[in-house]
């Protein structure tokens, strides 16, 4: 890590998270360590939770905002604009996953640095330029960094309390406080609607195993119960991430974890979910994403309709929750197939397993999308929506698109009146049938109930 000048005037630097999943933000605390240890004043905010820390903005010289997702890019646009106004001097910064895949958006919006893949360096960097010259104009460094970066162990001061986040619902009567950390960062597949691909291709990093620990320990001191890995794809380096949860169940026996790990990795390497259940593995997020094997070609998502069967079992027989997400509604999707859809997840026993929500989610195609080099998604889509960060598409069926929508508002108002989960399935079974033509038939008798399928009380993804 290169050393900040101390001799050049002081720089204040916020930095500044939108929406996180329900997360407490690894991406404010990792580089607001980095900052802090050069002697740079940081501001932290999440404003999901908190108030944009609108003197600190007055006061600032820079003004950083962590793009993760598309949620987050669309939240902090607007917000951007008013911190711009607030002060017209500071240096904007936009990093993360999703600031090089819409850098030609928000350059359009004034003057900014933009940073992608590794960033810590680059925002240490980016402060050195501000420091040593009256201006920032015309700095325009490599907007992806794939540089391997020693970490340090995040600084969460100034952050919400764990306590304000997304919990783990363990039975109706039990929550845990969640923490989260990350173990690694990039993917080494190629799913072609994944959006760490445009910005990582294939690569990944790690975060070192020491660093990792020793987050995970300020988190359980400041009441963790349980911590969330918000890695890609845990078991992209298996070297890296058993001999991890094995040294975090030596230290934390009673601390347990979810991970998020692709079906065919769960295939590979079967013989380590004994040790993920043994370590205190509860719940496995697993992108299905589609149960047509058609489609999960397109998607080149590396697993098929059979293999997402063997492992719903697998992780049953290891005592693993499988928490499933999916992309039912694509260019693609006919009814016959939605209504496909519905009948796996009942005929594999994961009604209460899915969050509801996961059975409306439709295609998003941001700029970058390896999506766009298949020759039936141009035909499908329009051009690209600045104002959505993404390009819009239409199903040949309205009926679909007109379906899709439906059960948006079907979810959205069952999760609202705190609908049991087996219950809003239900609605949606019963309303995509009759948009068909067809009269559902009574769902199979209940498994498991979500009493005994803990779940992160957080729904959304993306």
């Amino acid at each position: 890590m290169p050393a900040l000048k101390s001799d050049g005037p002081a720089l204040r630097v916020v930095l500044l998270a939108t929406y996180e999943l329900g997360r407490q933000p690894f991406g404010i605390a990792s580089p607001a360590a980095w900052l802090r240890k050069a002697g740079i004043e940081v501001t932290v905010a999440d404003t999901s939770l908190q108030p944009l820390p609108e003197a600190a903005v007055r006061a600032a010289n820079l003004i950083a905002f962590h793009l993760p997702m598309h949620t987050a890019t669309r939240l902090a646009i607007p917000l951007a604009e008013h911190a711009r106004a607030l002060n017209p001097d500071a240096h904007l910064c936009y990093y993360g996953l999703y600031a090089p895949m819409n850098s030609e958006y928000l350059l359009d919006l004034g003057p900014c640095t933009i940073l992608g893949g590794e960033f810590e360096n680059g925002l240490l960097e980016l402060c050195e330029r501000l420091r040593s010259e009256s201006t920032s104009t015309g700095y325009s460094p490599e907007p992806i960094s794939l540089d391997r970066q020693h970490f340090l162990t995040p600084d969460r001061s100034g952050l919400p309390e764990l306590g304000e986040y997304a919990e783990l619902q363990v039975t109706p009567d039990l929550r845990k406080t969640v923490g989260y950390t990350e173990a690694t960062r990039g993917c080494k597949h190629l799913c072609r609607h994944c959006p760490v691909v445009p910005v990582y291709g294939g690569k990944f990093r790690i975060v070192q195993r020491d660093i990792v620990v020793q987050d995970i320990a300020q988190q359980v001191q400041m009441g963790a119960e349980h911590i969330t890995f918000g890695d890609p794809d845990f078991l992209n380096g298996i070297g890296h991430s058993i001999p991890l949860v094995k040294q975090l169940h030596q230290e934390f026996p009673h601390l347990t974890y979810d991970a998020t790990i692709k079906v065919e990795h769960l295939l590979k390497h079967a013989e380590h979910l004994s040790t993920l259940q043994e370590t205190g593995c509860l719940i496995v997020t697993s992108a299905i994403e589609s149960v047509d094997d058609q489609i999960l070609e397109r998607m080149d998502k590396g697993h098929t309709r059979e293999d997402f069967a063997i492992v719903a079992r697998l992780l049953s027989d290891h005592g693993l929750i499988l928490n499933p997400t999916f992309i039912p509604f694509t260019p693609w999707t006919t009814l016959e197939g939605y209504l496909d859809h519905l009948q796996v997840i009942e005929e594999l026993d994961l009604i209460e397993h899915a969050s509801p929500v996961q059975h409306t989610i439709r295609l998003l195609i941001p700029g970058g999308s390896l999506l766009l080099e298949l020759e039936d998604i141009r035909e499908f889509v329009g051009a690209f929506d600045r104002a959505g960060l993404a390009y819009p598409w239409a199903n040949v069926d309205p009926l679909v698109d007109e379906l899709q929508s439906e059960l948006t508002r079907v979810v959205t108002q069952g999760e609202a009146n705190g609908n049991p989960r087996r219950e809003i399935f239900g609605e949606i079974r019963t309303l995509a049938h009759a948009t068909a033509g067809r009269t559902a038939s009574p769902l199979k008798e209940q498994g498991a109930a979500i009493a005994t399928i803990p779940y992160l009380t957080e729904p959304w993804y993306c």
